[in-house]
């Protein structure tokens, strides 16, 4: 544990009286489809305010806590560590208490209107005398459903009758000079509150239109064609709303795989091996013009946005692999019988990139890659190459740590981490998630010997979103305590996803992605154990968003290290597709979150980019403590595109470009004699941090005579260390004066690479 994680504020008197165990359920799954599987195709068949009173027979009183981890909000707090989330939390030794005046009130949202029947109040010694219990359709105008002048205190069990998403605990007068004090506030609803949410069945389920499925029945004829199908309608088509997921049941398949945007495609085995794919998993640049000749064609720096992932490749003999990307695009739990080339410096360039968990038997040849992560994986033939800032961490056949000539940063072990969920087919059909067990100074893929350990889930628990399915029902289901699938397309949100239960599970397939189009985040997740978020990107709508995706809420506490939240492939972007604005990407208030493959993008080309258009201030802001991230892209954020307030911190791999635009350093400059904004910013009240392989480079297009102090900004302290530094100016355009704080050679137009070993 990390010496400086917060600590959860004792109690101030012993809890009153024993509390009863609450009980959540999870509606059992029933087969909803009848038709037989078909190997192609995933959709065909594999292919109001509150009221006081009801009419009618009163339903029965629910035995599930409909309020435990639901958002909860508060007119006040006492202190960090009396958050209004702790009175839902389930947790009897936390509370919330508010400030020390009247009124003060607690509110839970939810997720959806229920027929509210019951309330239970664990009040600590400070107990509300006067307090009212309101219910309301959309938290501002409030039924009240129970009073009281007297209240007792203690553990209260009040029967009600009202519907409402959001249930108050108003209260206007003190029994003690504190403030309001609650362990627990405890909500149960009606049994008979509508169908609920419907079942998935696991042996046939829905995954969407744009989800093949096949397996080795189907004829190879009819498999090549749908592949080149999809990649001759993606291969340009990097701002379009079409995804497409391509999975393969166990078996041995020939097929030639041109992978193209918002494409994954991924083998449904529990081992790699289980599903071999003979030809090719490929990605080329041939697309992409570069320079003024339009037969120049070869640059791979905008090759996002795809997927390959839990296959085995056997080349044809005498051939090698190309995988020419940039970000986005995971190589992940791969298994390659041959060479694969990262990109020929001699046709063009390729910017980052990921290659995790995956075993290959021959040379990796970097090529004109600038930057690349290798994470958890076998490089039996060995590796080649390096640019500016290729990392390695908890590889085998790596090349030694030699920095920065050639630029290769080498970690022995990764400290901890955890491996993405994926989705597979069990022997007796059924579709399952399995989600791997969390690895400590983890060395080599997690299935190299066999099984990986971990939890198998079955589909029946996920409810499968759809396109056009409404956030209030996505959020019934989570709270019902169901995981989440989502299937291939752009899915409009017209309020935020709320992750609420601990170790719940948010998978996407096909590069799924989620646009808030009210100004709200996308998607909140409470401060609990063990979620896991993978597979999505998140697409800022044009109205701004404060954050687009929060993990905890402000003050966070708890120690998850047992069992961290991680997310991982999870992607977030500012304009491109359309004018989109959101203040913060990704705010991180949970301690021990694990980011396992993130690119944060504020737009620097397609539709709806200028600086007064696509407004963006930071991509991600760490406030908890012991904070890990592998694989870390943040880009072209108008402030600080990073900035770390939590200790304990560590990254491994680090790629930033600085906005492309800032008009001029009057209008771009963080103050204090700064010139421009560091990408990477660790607060100065930090005392403990550190990074490996970390790039920050400048291509001021927009003004040229545009500066920036330095890439990185950290307090100069002893525990706060960085590894494997470097500044680019990309062709000379702009100038970073320094590398870390006042340490570093300028990069300008004559003197275009800086690199520092270690700081301090």
């Amino acid at each position: 544990m990390n010496p400086h994680r917060r600590q959860r504020r004792p109690r101030r008197w012993p809890a009153l009286l024993a509390i009863a165990a609450t009980v959540f359920t999870v509606l059992p799954a029933t087969a909803a489809a009848s038709s037989s599987p078909s190997p192609t195709h995933s959709a065909t068949a594999s292919s109001g305010n509150a009221t006081a009173g009801s009419a009618g027979p009163a339903a029965a009183c629910g035995t599930t806590n409909a309020a435990l981890n639901r958002p909860a909000t508060a007119s006040s707090t006492e202190n960090a560590g009396t958050p209004a989330a702790a009175a839902v939390d389930g947790n009897p030794g936390t509370r919330w208490s508010s400030a020390f005046s009247d009124p003060q009130w607690l509110r839970v949202d939810l997720g959806a209107a229920r027929d509210i029947c019951r309330v239970e109040l664990d009040w600590e010694a400070a107990y509300g005398r006067a307090f009212q219990l309101q219910t309301s359709a959309d938290g501002g105008t409030w039924t009240t459903v129970h009073q009281t002048t007297t209240g007792t205190g203690g553990d209260q069990t009040i029967d009600v009758t009202g519907t409402g998403r959001y249930l108050r605990v108003h209260g206007t007068a003190r029994a003690t000079g504190y403030g309001y004090s609650l362990w627990e506030l405890r909500v149960f609803t009606a049994d008979s509150t509508g169908p609920g949410v419907p079942d998935t069945d696991p042996y046939n389920p829905d995954l969407g239109p744009n989800t093949y499925v096949f397996d080795p029945s189907t004829p190879t004829s009819t498999i090549q064609s749908r592949l080149d199908q999809i990649a001759a309608r993606m291969k340009t088509n990097q701002f379009g709303t079409e995804r497409y997921a391509v999975l393969f049941k166990p078996g041995s398949y020939d097929a030639d795989v041109n992978l193209r945007f918002y494409t994954q495609v991924a083998g449904l085995g529990m081992l790699p091996d289980d599903v071999e794919i003979n030809g090719h998993i490929r990605v080329e640049a041939d697309w992409l013009q570069q320079g003024d000749n339009p037969d120049n064609l070869g640059n791979a720096t905008q090759n996002f946005w795809r997927a390959a992932e839990n296959l085995s490749v056997t080349l044809p003999a005498g051939q090698i692999e190309r995988w020419a990307v940039s970000q986005a695009a995971p190589y992940r739990r791969m298994h390659l019988r041959g060479q694969v080339q990262l990109w020929n410096g001699a046709d063009g360039w390729a910017s980052g990139g990921l290659i995790a968990d995956s075993r290959i038997d021959g040379v990796v040849v970097s090529g004109s890659q600038q930057q690349f992560f290798t994470r958890n994986s076998e490089l039996r033939g060995g590796w080649s190459g390096s640019v500016w800032n290729m990392v390695f961490t908890g590889s085998t056949g790596t090349p030694p740590p030699n920095f920065p000539n050639p630029s290769h940063t080498v970690v022995d072990t990764t400290p901890t981490i955890r491996e993405k969920p994926f989705l597979y087919v069990a022997p007796d059909g059924e579709y399952r998630v399995f989600v791997p067990a969390l690895r400590t100074n983890a060395r080599g893929t997690s299935w190299g010997s066999g099984a990986p350990a971990g939890e198998s889930i079955s589909l029946a628990d996920f409810f499968v979103v759809q396109l056009g399915t409404p956030a209030s029902e996505i959020n019934a289901a989570l709270a019902e305590g169901k995981h989440l699938l989502i299937t291939p397309g752009v899915h409009h949100l017209d309020d935020t996803i709320r992750v609420t239960n601990p170790n719940t599970v948010v998978l996407g397939l096909g590069i799924t992605t989620l646009v808030p189009d009210t100004g709200l985040p996308a998607m909140t997740v409470s401060d609990v154990d063990g979620v896991k978020l993978a597979g999505f990107l998140i697409d800022a709508g044009p109205v701004n968003s404060p954050v687009l995706m929060e993990i905890g809420e402000p003050g966070s506490s708890a120690d998850h290290s047992a069992n961290p939240t991680s997310l991982h492939d999870v992607f977030f972007r500012v304009g491109g597709a359309h004018v989109g604005r959101a203040s913060v990407s990704l705010r991180i208030n949970s301690d021990d979150v694990i980011g396992d493959h993130m690119w944060l993008w504020r737009g620097d080309h397609g539709d709806g980019i200028g600086w007064n258009l696509n407004t963006a201030a930071n991509g991600l802001v760490v406030n908890g403590d012991d904070v890990t991230m592998y694989g870390l892209f943040v880009e072209h954020y108008q402030e600080y595109n990073t900035i770390w307030n939590g200790n304990g911190g560590r990254t491994y791999f680090y790629q930033n470009e600085m906005p492309y635009d800032p008009p001029d350093n009057a209008s771009w400059s963080s103050g204090g004699g700064n010139l421009g904004w560091a990408a990477y910013k660790v607060a100065d009240s930090v005392t403990t941090h550190e990074a490996w392989g970390v790039g920050v480079y400048c291509f001021f297009n927009a003004n040229p005579s545009v500066v920036a102090s330095r890439g990185f900004e950290v307090p100069d302290r002893s525990g706060v260390r960085f590894h494997g530094l470097v500044t680019v100016s990309l062709g000379g355009v702009g100038t970073i004066n320094r590398v870390i704080n006042d340490t570093g050679e300028t990069v300008n137009q004559p003197h275009q690479v800086s690199y520092v070993r270690n700081y301090p």
